[in-house]
Parts: C-alpha cells; structure tokens; sequence
C-alpha cells in the first residue's frame, strides 16, 4: 500500500484507462458551452404554464399560473385520458434601447400537454380563471371511479 502511494504503482505515473475519456468529456462539455447563448441556444424561464394536478374520488384538477392572459386567448382540450392547454403570451414591449439586466419573462406561444391517470367524462369538463389562476375541473369517467363492494355471507 505504502509502495503504490509513493511511486503510482502499478500505472507509474501513467494514469487510468479513464483518464482520456475524462478528458474527451471535459472539451464536449466547453464546446457545448460555447454554443449557450448564440444561435444554437434558447432562452427558457422555465415550462409556462406552471400547473398543478390533483384528485379526489369523483374529479381530476389542474390549476395553471396564467397571470395577464384572457381566456380568449387561451385554448382547452381534452380526451380521455389527456389535457392540453395552448395560447400565446404577449409581453408589451420596453423599447428598443432597453438594456436588460435581467430577462425571465418569455413571451411567444406555448402548449402543455398532461396525461391524465385515468380517464374523464369529457362532456362534462368545467374550466374558470380567477386573478390568473385557471382552474379546471375533469370528471373521471364511471368505469374509473373507486366502487363500493358489498361482501355478500354465504
């Protein structure tokens, strides 16, 4: 042991089998860097619309953060076991001579899909936006709603 720390043995000096590829890895990786933020690179505050999705016995729900967006501006669709919302996000314009320090709000058009976990009575769905939060209620469908099984005593 003490003979392996002081001359690098059994390599002596030589390095992994690894060290190479290590090396490979580390000139992709500042390559890939360099292309951020020229014309290879798009700028992403994140997924738009941030939503939320929860359940209980009888409904699915997504709430959607969509603040400044008129429902006529957006577009809801459902099928059985999916949900999609599109739209464009417009932001008002600050000039031409603004200089930016910071810039995370995007606009351009958007589409999230979500899968449901199960599926939904689509003739019954129910959608209201209130201060920017877009509430949508999705009825499960019968055939996947939990049932009371009574134990019949032979």
């Amino acid at each position: 042991m003490f003979i392996k720390r002081i001359s690098g043995w059994p390599t002596f000096g030589w390095g992994s089998q690894f060290d190479e590829l290590e090396r490979m890895r580390g000139q992709l990786a500042l390559l890939a860097d360099r292309f951020k933020g020229g014309a290879f690179h798009e700028q992403f505050s994140g997924v738009f619309p941030l939503c939320n999705m929860t359940e209980d016995a009888h409904n699915f729900y997504i709430r959607a953060e969509l603040p400044g967006l008129k429902a006529e501006d957006l577009n809801i669709t459902v099928t059985g076991d999916s949900f999609s919302i599109s739209g464009e996000r417009q932001i008002k314009s600050d000039g031409p001579n603004v200089k930016y320090h910071r810039k995370e709000r995007e606009a351009g058009k958007f589409n999230r899909i979500i899968n449901l976990p199960g599926q939904i009575d689509v003739e019954k769905v129910e959608a209201r936006s209130v201060q920017g939060i877009l509430t949508v209620t999705l009825p499960k469908a019968e055939s996947t709603k939990p049932r009371q099984i009574t134990i019949k005593n032979s």
